[in-house]
């Protein structure tokens, strides 16, 4: 079908036939109960998503928002409690072993911390040669040179290969892991708050490489993040999550130029990094987002919503187009 997807520089739109690259259906995920008596907690609540070819997604919310899970179980990283995960309308939910390894190499993630994601025993050059060998990929020869390539694609010296990753600054280890991630040839990259363990100096570079290698290879980019400014500053789409729930989807110019969700909007207000465009709540109510109580049966954020009506204590809103590209959960519209 038609489907409207942002131009590259997000300042118009373009129809295109196209069909996700990487689409969610009702994707569910409970942790269980950590104590005694105590019922399992749902992170994902019903998740419908479709990610397009060449888009960079920004996923943001708060923390504990469900960000972090729903990259995971959209790449079978983590296994959803139910619902389907499909990667070029593949149900990836039904593959196993062999299969789900193959799928594995088109698309990709590039963790938080760094450090934590490199193994502090290998060198950088074993670190980006062994997705190679897990995948058989080219002889040894061919291996180095496609390690060397991907060393000057993140800008580093190949003088660091035989470095372990705590000889690196936290932004070359970053730096390693966009290219460890890019090693494959993915056609998907998710990067999972790239930039949030970084110093101030170093964000915007991490994220100007981002932006050069999506370019570069061609990619599909999904960014989870906390930061408006990060979303703003990348990102061709953006998707809201607030208790596990989508609550709305938009092309990034419109998004920040006119949010819908009343969540949305307290973001917009009262996040750093993005000018506030307009005052629709207490400035002090983002606060109090993570003491929602969870035991009604309507929207999660009816109990902070300074919009809201009776039906939102009752009933969930549904997540429902307004116009091409753009999704809002609000009995508002």
């Amino acid at each position: 079908m038609w489907i409207l997807h942002p131009a590259p520089n997000r300042s118009g739109f373009l129809f295109l036939m196209s069909a996700p690259i990487l689409e969610t259906s009702g994707l569910c995920k409970d942790f269980p109960a950590s104590g005694l008596g105590r019922e399992s907690t749902r992170a994902l609540d019903h998740v419908d998503m479709e990610v397009l070819p060449g888009e960079t997604r920004g996923i943001v919310g708060e923390s504990g928002s469900g960000k972090t899970t729903l990259a995971r179980c959209s790449l079978r990283l983590l296994e959803p409690s139910s619902g389907r995960t499909y990667f070029d309308g593949e149900d990836l939910t039904t593959l196993d072993g062999a299969a789900l390894r193959r799928r594995r190499s088109e698309f990709q993630m590039v963790f938080q911390d760094p450090y934590a994601s490199l193994n502090p025993g290998m060198t950088v050059e074993e670190i980006l040669l062994e997705p190679l060998e897990v995948h058989e990929i080219g002889n040894r020869e061919e291996q180095r040179r496609r390690v060397l390539g991907l060393m000057e694609s993140v800008s580093l010296d190949e003088r660091l290969l035989m470095r372990k990753p705590g000889e690196l600054s936290g932004g070359q280890q970053q730096r390693v892991g966009i290219a460890r991630g890019l090693a494959l040839q993915p056609r998907l990259l998710v990067a999972d708050e790239p930039v949030s363990a970084l110093d101030v100096s170093v964000q915007a570079q991490i994220l100007n490489l981002l932006s050069d290698v999506k370019r570069r290879y061609d990619l599909t980019l999904m960014l989870i993040s906390h930061s408006l400014y990060v979303i703003h500053y990348l990102c061709t789409h953006v998707s809201v999550m607030f208790r596990g729930r989508i609550v709305e989807e938009a092309p990034s110019a419109r998004f920040f130029e006119e949010p819908k969700h009343p969540y949305s909007r307290i973001l917009l207000d009262s996040m750093p990094g993005v000018e506030p465009r307009r005052q629709t709540g207490p400035r002090n109510v983002r606060e109090d987002f993570g003491s929602v109580p969870g035991d009604h049966s309507g929207c999660a954020f009816y109990p902070l919503c300074p919009l809201k009506f009776d039906v939102c204590r009752k009933q969930i809103p549904p997540l429902k187009e307004m116009a091409p590209g753009e999704k809002v959960a609000c009995f508002r519209y």
